[in-house]
C-alpha cells in the first residue's frame, strides 16, 4: 500500500511538472505564380529587355517550419527555446536546417535573455514598418543592398549568428533591444561581428523606433573586399482605425576596411493600409538613392490580401520599380529572380495562397 502511495505521488508530480512546460509545431506554406519584365531591348546586352514567369513562393508570409516551447520555473521565471527552419514549397528543395530561427531564452519580470541565431535587434522593430511585410515583391528593399548587391540575410543586418540578446519588459510603452553577434575569429574579435539595438514607443494607435547597428568586415561585394556597414533606422505608423499610415527612413554605409571607396545609400518609404471587405489593401512607394550619384530607384506596389479564414489567405501584389543612371535595383522575386538591367524599369505581378498552421 505504501509503494502504491509513493507511486501515485510520482505520477502526480510528474504530471504537474508536465501541466507546466508546452511545444508547439507550427508552420507556414505559401506559394504562387508571378511575372516580371525588364524595360529595354536585348540587344542592349544583360538582363535588358528580358522577362520571366513562374512559381513564386513566401509572396505574402515567409514559409516556415518550426518547434516552440515554454517552462514555467516559478516565481515569474520561465525557460523558451525555438528551432525555426526556411521552406521552399515551390520545388520542395531539401537541406533543411534552423537558420531563420534557433534560440534559447530565459525570460521574467526583467525582460527576456536570449541567446542563438535570430533576427537582429536592429531589424526586428523597425522591419515592421513595411507595409508588406519584408516579402513578396511589394516588399521595401533597404536591407537587400540597393545598389550594393552583393549582400545576404546575414551581412545586411537581418539575421545573425552566435548572437546574445536583451530585450527589456514593456516601460509604459517603451521597450528596447541590443544584440551581440560573436564573429568567432581568432585574428581579430571585431572580424564578422555584429552590434545592434533598438528603442521604441508603442501607445495605442501611434508607434515607433529607432534603430542602429553595424556588421564588421563579412560583406560579399564584388570584387572581394571586407566591408564594414553601418546602418540607421527610423519608422513610425499611426492607425486612424479605417486606414493606417506608415513610414520608414534608412542610411545606410558601406565602407572597405582596406583602402578607399565609401559607399552612402538612402532609403526611405511611405505606405498606407486599409480594411476592405475580408482583406486589406496595401499601398508603398519607396526610393532607394546611391549617394554621390545619378544612381536612383523608386518603387511603387499595390496589393491585396484577401482572408479566406484566419489561418488561410489569397493575394495579389503588383510592384513597379523605376531605375535611374546606371541603377540597376531588382524586385525580390522569392523564388522568380530577374536581374535589373542599367537604367531600365521592372513590372512585376504576383498572386497566391498562404495557409499557416
Amino acid at each position: 500500500m505504501k509503494k502504491s502511495l509513493i507511486a501515485l505521488a510520482v505520477l502526480a508530480a510528474s504530471g504537474a511538472a508536465m501541466a507546466q512546460s508546452s511545444v508547439t509545431l507550427f508552420g507556414v506554406v505559401d506559394m504562387g505564380v508571378g511575372y516580371v519584365k525588364n524595360s529595354g531591348n536585348k540587344a542592349d546586352g544583360g538582363y535588358a529587355g528580358q522577362s520571366n514567369n513562374g512559381m513564386t513562393s513566401n509572396g505574402n508570409v515567409n514559409s516556415r517550419l518550426g518547434f516552440r516551447g515554454v517552462e514555467d520555473l516559478g516565481g515569474g521565471l520561465k525557460a523558451g527555446f525555438w528551432l525555426e527552419g526556411q521552406l521552399s514549397p515551390d520545388d520542395g528543395t531539401a537541406g533543411f536546417s534552423f537558420k531563420r530561427r534557433s534560440t534559447l531564452s530565459l525570460m521574467g519580470g526583467f525582460g527576456e535573455v536570449r541567446l542563438g541565431r535570430d533576427l537582429t535587434a536592429g531589424y526586428v522593430k523597425t522591419s515592421t514598418y513595411d507595409v508588406f511585410g519584408q516579402v513578396g515583391m511589394g516588399q521595401f528593399l533597404g536591407w537587400a543592398g540597393t545598389h550594393d548587391a552583393k549582400t545576404d540575410a546575414d551581412s545586411n543586418g537581418i539575421r545573425a549568428s552566435n548572437m546574445l540578446s536583451y530585450y527589456t519588459p514593456n516601460f509604459g510603452g517603451f521597450t528596447a533591444g541590443v544584440s551581440y553577434g560573436f564573429g568567432e575569429d581568432t585574428a581579430s574579435s571585431k572580424t564578422n561581428r555584429y552590434v545592434g539595438g533598438y528603442v521604441a514607443f508603442d501607445n495605442g494607435p501611434i508607434s515607433v523606433a529607432l534603430a542602429m547597428d553595424k556588421n564588421n568586415g563579412n560583406l560579399p561585394t564584388t570584387p572581394a573586399v571586407n566591408v564594414d556597414r553601418t546602418q540607421v533606422s527610423l519608422g513610425g505608423s499611426y492607425d486612424f482605425g479605417m486606414l493606417k499610415a506608415s513610414a520608414l527612413v534608412q542610411q545606410v554605409k558601406f565602407e572597405p576596411t582596406v583602402g578607399t571607396g565609401k559607399v552612402k545609400v538612402d532609403n526611405w518609404a511611405l505606405g498606407l493600409s486599409a480594411p476592405v471587405g475580408p482583406g486589406t489593401v496595401k499601398a508603398q512607394y519607396a526610393s532607394y538613392d546611391l549617394k554621390d550619384s545619378s544612381n536612383e530607384a523608386q518603387q511603387l506596389s499595390v496589393g491585396y490580401v484577401y482572408d479566406l479564414s484566419k489561418r488561410t489567405a489569397v493575394y495579389g501584389t503588383v510592384s513597379f520599380l523605376k531605375n535611374k543612371g546606371a541603377s540597376a535595383v531588382s524586385l525580390a522575386g522569392n523564388g522568380l529572380t530577374l536581374g535589373g538591367a542599367s537604367g531600365e524599369n521592372q513590372t512585376g505581378y504576383q498572386v497566391g495562397i498562404r495557409h499557416a498552421f
